[in-house]
């Protein structure tokens, strides 16, 4: 599994790259905040909504509120054939202390 810093993350979407960030956190947890530009998409329907995930950037960065979830939502992802993956290391928590 590929991981990547929440530092990383921010300071590239900061300098204008364009990054697929996929939140797969509840309703309730994404109303308290989420990445700017992030696709919402619940890890229990991202088996039927993963074709949303916009793979034309190449790389995809997975994010939930501490790693777990995003973790899960990579290894389901790599099964069916997604490239690029990347889970960002203790998800929401450690980007909210950024």
């Amino acid at each position: 599994m590929v991981s990547i810093d929440p530092s990383d993350v921010k300071l590239r979407l900061e300098a204008g790259e364009r990054l697929t960030v996929v939140d797969v956190r509840e309703d309730e947890e994404v109303a308290a905040g989420m990445i700017p530009g992030a696709k919402h998409i619940p890890l229990g329907q991202l088996p039927e909504r993963h074709e949303e995930i916009d793979r034309s950037g190449g790389e995809i960065v997975l994010v939930c509120r501490s790693g777990n979830r995003s973790s899960r939502a990579y290894g389901f992802l790599e099964s069916i054939g997604y490239t690029g993956l990347k889970n960002m290391t203790g998800g929401m928590l450690a980007w909210e202390k950024l």
